[in-house]
């Protein structure tokens, strides 16, 4: 191995490190291609002219038109939130479902589910369904575990379900279509919401205490006919708008960016239509909207940056070797990378591994023959690791975000806790669409 290869793997340990002890990723990706640029020039193995290349990597992405749909669907999601049709849509369903034992946490994991599909963040999505429903079933008496589980895991859906802030970007690192991905990801993301559900009715039927109806006094509260009309209003709406947008992107009829400005000016109709729309609103939801595009966008130019420094030290043709390289062809790379991702998004955002892996995958993929059917494959099996790893105890980020949120009574042991049946059903879910690749493809 020579020394360019050596500084690329000292570079890219140097980068984790700085990452673990907590500096800002796009500051960790831009500092060692800095350093490593000048160590690698002084050591003889480095030209830093080759850097003038960085301008034609960073023009193509600024004029990907796929990402242009991301601050649009940010927007959706946050006006969503701010605007209170999220609480209003818990409200309904949980008066729908309150007579049926476990009904309220079948409720939250259906909201959730909704809620991740029109916001595609999964911080806020956890933190509207704690703040909304982790109140409410403690005081019914439900079990914190179950609770707690049933938030993060539905919360956390926002990574696979379209149209995923996660998918897009992963779509565009991988250069597959993001129409294929969002096509491939709904059915396994709808797989997941049904394990939650079974797994809640299961507890329900086994443990009635651990998942209470509603309480008498709370449905006596509405008249059945109050029911149906805030279902028909509050439910009937965010569901249109979202299916509305999903069929506009998988029907063909618009791209996934044009469909985001019509979401996000869905959403602010309904906004409106609630009596919600404000500038305070609007300050907030814009606010949220521009931190994460920033955010996407300063990580887009200094992960290139990294990338073009370690590609040009030989880093990227030894770690394609051995990738190729790995015993059982496909499959051997795919069970090495989906560990590397599971392990990495412990500690990491999915922003972070996005541009920190997939451009070390790609190279191998493309080496190992991948087609693009088996591109779009293996990225919904990311998206679906990066959930178990969301949510798994002890630093997963989405136990985190609920524990900021959550009620005193309700233990950090207990969300902790919760959250490993919902993760073993997303082992199940990650086998399931290993094993049976057509519940992604099928919809190609």
């Amino acid at each position: 191995m020579d020394l360019g290869v050596i500084l690329a793997f000292v570079m890219f340990g140097v980068f984790l490190a700085l990452l673990l002890i907590g500096y800002n990723v796009a500051y960790c990706f831009a500092g060692t291609a800095v350093m490593f640029t000048f160590i690698g020039d002084l050591a003889g193995v480095f030209d830093p002219s080759s850097l003038a290349l960085l301008p034609s990597r960073w023009f193509p992405t600024l004029s990907n038109q796929t990402l242009l749909a991301i601050p649009f669907f940010v927007l959706m999601g946050a006006v969503l939130e701010q605007s209170g049709v999220a609480e209003r849509l818990l409200r309904s369903i949980g008066l729908v479902m309150g007579n049926l034992r476990g009904g309220v946490a079948i409720a939250v994991i259906i909201v959730g589910t909704l809620l991740a599909a029109a916001t595609g963040v999964v911080a806020a999505t956890v933190i509207v369904m704690g703040l909304l429903s982790l109140p409410t079933m403690v005081k019914y008496g439900y079990d914190h575990k179950l609770a707690t589980g049933a938030i993060v895991a539905s919360g956390t859906l926002a990574q696979l379900l379209p149209p995923s802030l996660v998918l897009i970007l992963l779509a565009q690192q991988m250069n597959i279509s993001v129409l294929g991905l969002f096509r491939g990801a709904l059915l396994p993301g709808l797989l997941m919401a049904g394990l939650y559900i079974a797994y809640v009715a299961v507890v329900a039927w086994r443990r009635p205490d651990a998942a209470p109806a509603m309480p008498q006094e709370e449905r006596d509260k509405v008249a059945g006919i109050h029911i149906g009309r805030e279902v028909l209003v509050a439910m009937v709406p965010p569901v249109l708008l979202i299916a509305a947008v999903l069929y506009a992107i998988f029907g063909g009829i618009a791209t996934p960016s044009e469909s985001g400005a019509v979401g996000a000016l869905g959403a602010l109709v309904l906004a409106t239509a609630n009596r919600k729309l404000s500038w305070e609103m609007m300050r907030k939801s814009l606010r949220s909207t521009a931190d994460i595009v920033i955010l996407v966008m300063t990580l887009l130019f200094a992960s290139t940056f990294f990338a073009q420094v370690f590609e040009r030290l030989g880093g990227q043709d030894q770690a394609t070797r051995w990738l190729s390289s790995i015993g059982g062809g496909k499959w051997g790379f795919v069970v090495v990378a989906m560990i590397a991702v599971f392990l990495l998004g412990i500690n990491l955002e999915f922003l972070e591994i996005t541009f920190i892996v997939v451009p070390i995958f790609v190279p191998a993929m493309l080496a190992l023959n991948f087609t693009e059917a088996d591109f779009i494959w293996f990225t919904v099996l990311m998206a679906i690791n990066l959930n178990m790893a969301f949510i798994s105890p002890p630093v997963g980020f989405s136990l985190f975000y609920l524990q900021g949120v959550k009620p005193d009574e309700v233990r950090t042991a207990s969300i902790h806790r919760g959250a490993l049946p919902f993760m073993g059903l997303q082992i199940v879910a990650l086998v399931l669409v290993a094993a049976f690749p057509a519940i992604v493809t099928v919809l190609l």
